[in-house]
């Protein structure tokens, strides 16, 4: 299975392939960066929204070049209130040559009230690297979540729990198509 994912970042590309070989045998998973035109530090419906554009521009860049992909993947972090508290959460969107577009979220965690204005100014990345040493390895592999829960949870981690969720309309297609 071919797929395309709209990023370089290695520890999100590595979660996609986690999630997806649960499920598929012999997935060449290819990364390739796409725009997602929403804002730096995604807020709310940006979140999806910037996932779904990442797919988007993905597939007309793969259009435009003569790249043939089974499933093209797209996974966004960002800043909800949706339960009234703040918290960081990822957005997965996949969608086939068919545009069967589904969606997962990954576990959320919650951001000290205090930081939450700075984080949507700037971004979480920035906040987590006044907070704590600027790291290349936790940048591209682990993340701040890995520092918050003293390495349990990774960032590839949370990557391959959001994208399980959105492979469930996939392994179960006869309930939704």
């Amino acid at each position: 299975m071919k797929v395309l994912i709209a990023t370089k970042n290695q520890g999100k590309i590595e979660g996609a392939k986690r999630a997806l070989e649960k499920y598929f045998n012999e997935i060449e998973i290819q990364g390739i960066p796409a725009e997602s035109n929403v804002s730096e530090q995604p807020v709310n419906s940006e979140i999806y929204n910037g996932a779904k554009n990442r797919v988007k521009n993905l597939k007309k860049y793969a259009q435009e070049n003569n790249i043939k992909a089974d499933l093209y993947l797209s996974i966004e972090s960002g800043i909800s209130n949706l339960l009234e508290r703040w918290m960081i959460t990822n957005i997965a969107v996949i969608e086939d040559n068919d545009d069967f577009e589904s969606y997962g979220t990954s576990p959320s965690f919650p951001v000290p009230e205090r930081l939450v204005d700075e984080i949507i100014n700037t971004d979480l990345s920035q906040v987590m690297n006044k907070i704590f040493v600027k790291d290349d390895d936790r940048h591209n592999k682990g993340g701040g979540i890995q520092l918050l829960t003293h390495n349990k949870v990774s960032r590839i981690d949370l990557t391959e729990m959001a994208f399980i969720m959105a492979l469930t309309k996939y392994i179960n297609e006869d309930k939704w198509r």
